[in-house]
Order: C-alpha cells, then sequence, then structure tokens
C-alpha cells in the first residue's frame, strides 16, 4: 500500500485531501522549483502553465487538481503566499 499525506488547507474550518506521498512530493518540488526559476513569483496562470510542463508523464491524475492540492498545502504551512488582487500572484516565502 503506497503511503500517503493528508494535506491542510489555508482557510479555517476546511480540511486538506488524502493523497500519495510520491505524487505530494513531485508537486512540492516542482512548486518551488517554477517560483525559483521565476525570481520568487509567478503568477497563478504561470505557476500551472509551468507546472503542466514540469509533471506531464510523471503523475497520473490531473496536474492541475494535484497542483492546486499541493499549492494550498504550501499556504497552510506559510511556504508560499497568495497576494490579494488579480492577478494573484503566489509567492515562494521559505527558499
Amino acid at each position: 500500500m503506497a503511503e500517503t499525506i493528508l494535506t491542510r488547507h489555508p482557510q479555517r474550518g476546511k480540511t486538506g485531501r488524502r493523497i500519495d506521498r510520491v505524487v505530494y512530493d513531485l508537486c512540492r518540488q516542482a512548486i518551488r522549483d517554477v517560483l525559483r526559476e521565476a525570481g520568487g513569483e509567478a503568477t497563478h496562470t504561470e505557476l500551472f502553465n509551468r507546472l503542466q510542463g514540469k509533471l506531464n508523464g510523471k503523475i497520473q491524475g490531473s496536474i492541475s487538481w494535484y497542483g492546486e492540492t499541493v499549492k494550498l498545502d504550501l499556504e497552510a504551512r506559510r511556504i508560499i503566499s497568495r497576494s490579494p488582487g488579480s492577478p494573484q500572484r503566489i509567492r515562494l516565502l521559505k527558499r
């Protein structure tokens, strides 16, 4: 049986999702890599376009769904932050 992780959600009262640990680790590293490559921040659209390229063929299922789930977990853990307004920007807090 594959190891899983229960992700966190940054919004109070909402729960995370249980996902495969290998997929979580791949998404987490890809998000951090994309943000580092972009100088520490990117728009939501830029982040997810680049995630598609990095993760295509490496995970089964929806890259967007896994990416959003892990992005929310990283927000809850204060590794990244989301700016208010439009376009929304995702910023790496812990390098």
